[in-house]
């Protein structure tokens, strides 16, 4: 008798860590489900043998329509990877509360709806596996990080609360937390981080803050690894039987994370506030 084949559903497949894992997981012989905002990548998942729907996943009645169309078909959903997100870098007070309301829906809100939809079936079947894609920014504070970090932080505090709440429902919940890695999540972010200081204060700490990120993402660097690793480690944490509350990944994410926690604040504030660069080489 073949094996029943499990079900995946990834959020945010367009581009970096969702794109590679839709396409690992198809590979291992999982049925997977992609959605995301650009059309463009869900073509090419698509023609690979995915099934893809275009999907902004802070509107939720068409969120709703499409897990109830994956449910009806596949009658369950083994595992959900809500890997959807941004980054809205800038110090608090430049950012606009329009925005940093935006940073949450689709951080965190979004997120939850989604997860909220999909767990009564998991409950139904006993089992179930739920990994929320975080960040090392979820556990240390960054220079102009604001809303990213703040939004990150309550991904952590979601998982922790889902894991405790599921357990008992045979439900696993785990987060996976990625330090820098060459994504255009990099350029993306210094590029709101540039427009939100501008006419600022904090205008040129901006553009210093903005040109470390540009020089680190674009060129080789030893702080940012490839993206195929978190992309390895969704696979690998979806597919293994017993799984950790946690898993940073990337090189120095651990260090950071100790760092943050045996330094004086004032020592790791001083560090922080040093990833600048002024000009682009």
């Amino acid at each position: 008798m073949e094996k029943e084949k499990k079900v995946v559903l990834i959020t945010g497949v367009s581009s970096g860590f969702g794109y590679d894992a839709a396409k690992m997981l198809f590979d291992k012989g999982l049925i997977v489900y992609g959605v995301a905002r650009r059309e463009n990548k869900l073509n090419e998942l698509k023609e690979y043998g995915i099934n893809t729907y275009k999907l902004d996943i802070t509107n939720y009645d068409e969120t709703k329509r499409i897990v109830d169309e994956i449910l009806l078909k596949e009658k369950k959903i083994d595992i959900l990877i809500n890997n959807a997100g941004y980054g809205e870098l800038g110090p608090i007070e430049a950012i606009s509360l329009e925005d940093a309301k935006k940073q949450m829906e689709i951080n965190v809100f979004a997120m939850a709806n989604i997860t909220k939809l999909i767990i009564p079936s998991m409950r139904l079947n006993k089992k179930g596996r739920i990994i929320n894609i975080s960040s090392v920014a979820g556990r240390v504070t960054t220079y102009f990080g604001g809303w990213y970090n703040i939004s990150k932080y309550a991904v952590e505090a979601l998982t922790d609360s889902l894991r405790i709440d599921l357990k008992k429902y045979g439900i696993k919940v785990t987060a996976i937390e990625p330090g820098p890695f060459k994504t255009n999540w990099g350029i993306l972010a210094s590029e709101n981080l540039v427009k939100s200081t501008q006419n600022t204060i904090y205008e040129k700490d901006g553009k210093e803050v903005a040109n470390f990120y540009k020089d680190g993402y674009s060129k080789k660097s030893l702080l940012i690894s490839d993206s195929i690793k978190v992309s390895k480690k969704i696979v690998k944490v979806s597919l293994k039987k017993h799984i950790k509350a946690r898993y940073l990944v990337g090189r120095f994410t651990k260090l950071m994370v100790l760092a943050d926690k045996v330094f004086p604040t004032s020592i790791t504030d001083k560090i922080k506030a040093k990833t600048k660069r002024k000009e682009i080489k």
